[in-house]
């Protein structure tokens, strides 16, 4: 299954996702990157898929590109990466972070790319 931003664009993807996730078989190399590199890899386009709007906000401050809320699938091909925003705190079962949780979360951002 591909996502529509492939379909779109025909070429490798560069995401933006709230969680570091496997999005489909494959290999994967995973590192921590500064605001200042995520948003050199955003300037050249990316598709958002962001699913929860305080998340977007929060990323939108940390990398100073404006991340947009769009709860989509991502099924990433080798070649894609994903800029990632990592919670370093696991939330409680069933408990969804207000925005105002966020903000003092621990966090860091990561490049998760698909190699194989």
């Amino acid at each position: 299954m591909q996502s529509s931003a492939r379909i779109l664009k025909g070429k490798t993807v560069i995401y933006v996702l709230n969680a570091p996730v496997i999005t489909s078989f494959g290999s994967y190399s995973f590192r921590r990157i500064l605001p200042e590199e995520a948003k050199t890899l955003l300037a050249g386009g990316f598709v958002s898929a962001v699913g929860h709007e305080g998340t977007a906000r929060l990323m939108t401050g940390i990398i100073g590109t404006e991340i947009t809320f769009n709860r989509m699938p991502v099924h990433m091909l080798p070649g894609d990466k994903a800029v990632v925003l990592w919670l370093l705190d696991r939330p409680s079962e069933g408990h969804i972070y207000s925005e105002e949780e966020l903000y003092k979360l621990p966090c860091e951002l990561g490049l998760l790319e698909r190699v194989g």
